[in-house]
């Protein structure tokens, strides 16, 4: 106990103490000591009843605590009553400002700011940016339902995946159908959640400036190289003596920038689709296909392998699903050594199925593998120049696989090969009509 309550309390039992001396004296002097005794304890104990009614009205009306002089147990009582109220007005008004600081950087945000209640999906509070972006409205909308307040805007079945609710990438705001937003849910708390919306309009015009540009630029190569290969095939080395070699290179890179051009192209192409044809793909003419690519572009030095275990057509493009599978074919052809072994399968996965194309390359380490399908990415330059890649084949692959609703998934390792697997969900499975199937593995080995 510290010293000065231990002080307080033995100046409050030493009057406590002389006060009943005081009855014993008085009584022996009147020859009635029990009953000054008594009056002298009903008297202290009235006494400090009244002292503590007093602080119990106090703490329940809340009122402000005043130091007052004394060396009492019921001084010291104030005095630390009055030390903690400080202490937590001084706390309260902390935080206050702590609160107001964060309140006004949330307002300040660019981007929309919505808390809502997560099991009634009602508004809570909401920063300024919200009624620009999102057309909110203080105090009216606080309360309301989120999904009816946000129409026509795609959010009842978003906002039913809670914690696993994908960002939604682009989507037009109430307000203004001109601008664009990006929408992501935080669940910060077990009851809220934080909706932010992003105004990425001034992004999407930017890339689609970017592409426009490449796509123009693309095209405009595409005649100027065409020119110049022409005149190169006409060129023959008996016609310059000592410039076999240097015209041989010139085709092969004027080729090289030619395949550059029509990829790019491709690419500007389906990245302005929103939806692919729909049709029935033939998978077993398309699993033969394949095959006779790979042994093409193998040139006898590889071990082709092609299944199928599925039996199974698929939704979709032909044109633009043989240009995904034939660009992985290939590069399992181009980056697996003489002697490797190229597999191609088509299996069914649960409802879906997945096409998986297996060789046994040189292997991707993992650092890289999630920035494989960037345009114009590259885990060695010399590797690629030496088999004549462009840099955008797995872009590609990824686009159009996107437009089928369908993903990549790339497993590797360095040494023992790899594995691309395109995977489509049942909604592109098509039972196969056609009973000229591919035998469930078909072998051609060099």
């Amino acid at each position: 106990m510290p010293r000065h309550i231990r002080s307080a309390w033995l100046k409050t039992l030493a009057a406590l103490a002389g006060l009943l001396l005081a009855a014993v004296a008085v009584g022996l002097a009147s020859g009635h000591m029990w009953m000054c005794i008594a009056l002298a304890s009903i008297a202290a104990l009235a006494w400090h009843y009244w002292r503590l009614r007093k602080v119990l009205r106090r703490l329940t009306a809340r009122q402000r605590w005043d130091m007052r002089a004394g060396d009492g147990v019921w001084n010291e009582l104030d005095r630390l009553l009055y030390r903690n109220q400080l202490e937590m007005r001084t706390r309260k008004r902390r935080l206050l400002d702590m609160l107001r600081s964060y309140r006004a950087a949330a307002a300040a945000l660019p981007d929309a700011v919505v808390v809502v209640d997560r099991n009634s999906q009602r508004v809570q509070w909401f920063n300024e940016s919200a009624t620009t972006l999102l057309g909110l409205h203080h105090p009216g909308d606080l309360g309301e339902a989120l999904v009816e307040r946000l129409q026509p805007m795609p959010l009842a079945h978003w906002l039913a995946g809670g914690r696993n609710a994908e960002p939604i990438l682009d989507v037009p705001s109430p307000v203004d159908p001109a601008i664009r937003l990006n929408l992501r849910l935080i669940p910060y708390s077990p009851d809220y959640w934080l909706l932010i919306a992003r105004d990425v309009s001034k992004l999407l015009r930017l890339e689609q400036v970017r592409r426009d540009f490449v796509a123009n630029v693309s095209h405009e190569l595409r005649t100027p190289l065409t020119v110049v290969h022409g005149y190169l095939d006409m060129m023959e080395p008996e016609d310059f003596p000592g410039t076999g070699p240097m015209l041989e290179e010139m085709r092969r890179q004027s080729q090289r920038m030619a395949q550059l051009v029509e990829d790019l192209l491709t690419l500007s192409r389906l990245e302005s689709q929103e939806h692919t044809e729909e049709e029935t793909v033939a998978m077993a003419p398309m699993l033969a296909t394949l095959r006779r690519e790979a042994e093409a572009h193998s040139q006898g030095r590889h071990q082709i392998s092609v299944m199928d275990n599925a039996g199974v057509d698929l939704l979709g493009s032909n044109k633009e699903l043989h240009s995904a599978f034939s660009n992985l074919v290939t590069n399992a052809v181009r980056y697996t050594p003489a002697g490797g072994r190229v597999e191609v399968e088509l299996a069914r996965e649960g409802q879906g199925v997945v096409l998986a194309v297996r060789d046994t390359g040189y292997g991707i380490p993992a650092t890289h593998l999630p920035r494989l399908t960037e345009r114009f990415y590259r885990v060695s330059s010399s590797r690629s120049r030496e088999s004549g890649g462009t840099g955008l084949g797995l872009s590609i692959v990824k686009h159009i696989l996107g437009l089928h609703h369908a993903r990549l998934e790339i497993q590797s390792e360095v040494g023992k090969g790899s594995v691309f697997s395109c995977h489509f969900d049942a909604d592109h499975v098509r039972v196969r009509t056609d009973t000229a199937l591919l035998p469930s593995a078909e072998d051609s080995s060099a």
